[in-house]
Order: C-alpha cells, then structure tokens, then sequence
C-alpha cells in the first residue's frame, strides 16, 4: 500500500509581518499566506518526494523605511495538491475540501505588519499542522470481496492494467481505469482494495478502502456467482449473502453510501453450474426480504440495495462486458440530467423569488 499515498501531515506557517517605522508612522508589510492549489496530474506522493520536510512557510513582510512607509507583502507559497482533498487539522475537524482544478484553500494566514496599533512590532504568521488526506473522484467505484474479479474486470473495460492473481488481496491499492467510448465520453472507474468482514470497524483495509468509495457517483458491485471464502477458518457466504455482507459494511462506515446508484455485476459466469446459481439469486434479488433469515441478524443490512442494472459477465470470456459497459454510460448519463434538471429547476425558483 506504500506506493499510493493518500494521506499526507505537513507543517504550514504563514510569514511573520514586517517591522513598523515609529518614526514616521511607518507600516510593515503582512506576511505571507499559505495556500492549498487543486491540480491535475498531482499526487501526495509526488509531494513526499520533492518537499521530503513537508514544511511550507510563506515569505517575511518587508520592512518600513524612509523609502517606502507602507512595506510590500511576503510573497505567498503556493502548494499544487491533487483533486478530491480534504484538509484535517490535528484534531480531525476539517479546514475545507478541493475537489475541482484551480480551486484554492487559505491553509495559513501571514502577520500583520508593525504598525501603531501593534507599537510598530511584527506579528507572526498563523502555523499549525494540517492532514491532506484523498479520496478517489471516479464516476464509478468497483465493490467486491477480493477475488471477485474486479482487477480483472477493470483490465476489459479500461486501458489500466492492474495486477491480476488467482489469491485474495492482489490488489492493495486503487486503480484508476477510464472507459472510452465511440463518441469519445469517457467515464472513469475506480478499482478499490478489496473488502472483508469487519472492513468497517477498520479490519483488513478497512477505512483505507471505504474512504475512496464516497467520492465515487456510482457503485458497481462485482460479484462471484460461486460464493466466495476467504480462507479455509472464514465461513463460505453464496452469492446473495455476498450482497447483502457489502451492503451492510458499506452502510456501517456510512449509511449515505447505501443511497448511492448501484448496478450489479454478476462475474465467473463461464463456471459451471454458473446458470443454475444465477437463477437462483435472480429469485432471491426479486424478494430479498424471504430470504434475509440465511444470515446472522447483526449482518444483516438495514436496506437493501436497489440495483439499476444486473448483469451476468465473465471477465474470462468476454461475456456481458459489452453490456455492461452500456449499462454504465445509460446510468451516468441519467445521473447527470437529473443532477442538470436538479440546478435548472433550482435556478427557475430564485428568478421567481427574485421577482
């Protein structure tokens, strides 16, 4: 997991003001300001590597003279951080969010300069330590216990690559894949650490994983028609319980997750008895309430989720990829014109209100 980074703790000052000038009434220049840049194609750890203090401090206030009463502002520091920043103070309250190319965030404010008011002495800039910590932006993020197929579903639908195994947990940190389409629309897809039992109580990867799935607009949930077991001191869960397990960890780290479109990918469809496991979920999607006593009561998910689309693929021979593929453009497109007609009609009640 060391080779992504998504949380980052750096040291912010502002710059300290200028000196006054008692004499004349001089005032010293402010000092710098600490800013957080939103930029494409910048990541946390790109930052690690060139500024390995993690420090940034703002420039001095320059000093009143004879030749100039009023000193020049410190020059500011600008940090370039990548899309979908949260900034924490130490004590987790957050400072703000950057989540789109060019949006800024005052981290630390620079001293006031001496002035009569401060007996012509310098103030210091504000300084504290802060926690950039990311979440994924992905129109679609993938959902899935390990080994359901999600590396390698990924691998089909986009350019990634990422590392595919026939073991649990290959992948160990996220994939960013981008779905290319003929009229050119992209839509990017998030390749998320695979979930376990307990992943909301931080066990596994918990947190780490769980974080980047509430930037992503859609969820995808991938999973085995065979069931899945995680080692051999693990129960094995079918199909249907694998569902309702993901829906209930999702909804225990956040219950707006659950609120989230989702459309379901049913994968390893070439295995056999593959038809007759499908038949059989496809009667336990339709009624899930009958069949919710095959799970512990504390596993079982407050709501279930309401699928938009479910299909049956196999990663293995290119079966339903195309389809699901189609299913995805068909559901972002809907989001985005419903999210459209949400801001039209906002825009209609002020005009109205306004007059």
């Amino acid at each position: 997991y060391s080779n992504f980074v998504d949380n980052l703790r750096v040291y912010v000052r502002g710059g300290t003001g200028g000196m006054g000038y008692p004499n004349l009434g001089g005032e010293g220049g402010r000092g710098g300001d600490v800013w957080f840049v939103a930029r494409e194609r910048t990541t946390l750890k790109s930052i690690r590597e060139k500024y390995p203090h993690k420090r940034f401090v703002a420039g001095t206030g320059a000093n009143s003279s004879v030749k100039a009463l009023k000193g020049e502002k410190g020059k500011d520091c600008e940090v370039h951080v990548p899309l979908g920043i949260s900034v924490l103070d130490d004590d987790g309250k957050q400072i703000g969010e950057l989540n789109a190319a060019g949006e800024r965030l005052l981290a630390a404010r620079g001293g006031l300069g001496g002035s009569l008011a401060t007996n012509f002495l310098p103030c210091k800039g504000q300084r504290r330590t802060v926690h950039l910590d990311l979440k994924l932006i992905a129109d679609v993020g993938l959902v899935g216990f390990p080994n359901a197929g999600k590396s390698s579903l990924l691998s089909k639908i986009s350019h990634a690559k990422p590392e595919i195994a026939n073991y649990a947990f290959t992948t160990i940190q996220p994939e960013l894949g981008k779905i290319m389409y003929a009229d050119y629309k992209q839509i990017s897809v998030a390749d998320l650490p695979g979930l376990i039992e307990g992943a909301h109580a931080n066990k596994g990867m918990g947190h780490k994983f769980l974080k980047h799935v509430e930037r992503t607009k859609q969820l995808l949930l991938v999973v085995d028609i065979s069931g899945f077991q995680l080692s051999i001191k693990t129960q094995f869960r079918t199909a249907f319980e694998t569902i309702l397990l993901l829906t209930k960890e999702l909804e225990l780290y956040k219950e707006e997750l659950v609120t989230k479109p989702a459309l379901l990918a049913i994968n390893k469809m070439d295995l056999p008895c593959a038809k007759d496991n499908l038949d059989e979920l496809m009667t336990q999607l339709e009624n899930p309430q009958d069949f919710l006593h095959l799970l512990e009561e504390e596993m079982i998910p407050a709501n279930t989720l309401d699928f938009k689309e479910v299909i049956p693929i196999s990663t293995y021979t290119g079966e339903g990829i195309e389809e699901l593929k189609t299913c995805l453009r068909k559901s972002i497109d809907e989001q985005a014109e419903q999210v459209n007609e949400e801001y039209r009609r906002k825009k209609l009640l002020l005009l109205q209100t306004s007059k």
